[in-house]
């Protein structure tokens, strides 16, 4: 029962990273879609639910099992992304959006290795930051702000979140061999920029660095 909630919690956070990108393709303005794209991490944090992102900068600080607990999110998150992503092809959007995802996918798909791996990093760390300072924040406006500014500090920036892109790549109908290799890349990016903070954290603290 407790794989069946974690894989769950999964699937209802992969759906709404789904809306987030539902919401983002539809806007023609980049700035105004990346916004609106933040209701979607700000409503896994908020309820609980369990993101991939949001959760891998946390194995820094786990034993190693808790890979498998990631995968597990990972498999739910692939799920719910794929229920909105697929049905939304079976609604009056669902072309214009395709095409939209499509255009999407090529970009990267034509990407380097190197290049996919480094702005997966880049994002893991935002999302990371974004996570953790929404627990510690002391506000509700600076929790809102936060999320808010490093969701869309990462769309425009054009790092690679793997779970928008599982979204995109259920619109677009874009799974083949190479492009869930190159997702799987991404995922690893992702982990390793979630974990840069805390893991460098835990060195400094054992070196006796101090503020």
């Amino acid at each position: 029962m407790k794989h069946f909630c974690t894989f769950w919690g999964g699937v209802i956070a992969g759906m709404m990273i789904g809306i987030g990108g539902v919401v983002f393709l539809s806007c023609d303005n980049r700035l105004t879609g990346a916004v609106f794209f933040s209701l979607g991490l700000m409503t896994i944090i908020a309820r609980g639910m369990l993101l991939f992102t949001g959760k891998a900068g946390y194995a820094a600080e786990q034993p190693v099992s808790y890979l498998g607990y990631l995968g597990l999110i990972w498999l739910g998150n692939l799920v719910g992304t794929g229920i909105v992503g697929l049905g939304m092809r079976a609604t009056r959007f669902g072309a214009a959006l395709a095409e939209r995802a499509t255009e999407l996918w090529a970009i990267k798909a034509a990407d380097g290795p190197v290049s996919i791996l480094i702005l997966a990093f880049l994002c893991g760390l935002l999302m990371y930051i974004a996570v953790d300072t929404y627990k510690i924040f002391p506000n509700d406006f600076g929790k809102v702000f936060i999320v808010v500014v490093c969701v869309v500090v990462f769309i425009l920036s054009g790092f690679e979140h793997c779970i928008a892109n599982m979204f995109y790549g259920w619109l677009a109908g874009a799974w083949n061999a190479h492009n869930l290799l190159w997702l799987l890349l991404m995922s690893v990016g992702n982990l390793l920029g979630g974990m840069f903070l805390p893991f460098t954290k835990r060195l400094m603290e054992k070196a006796g660095c101090t503020n």
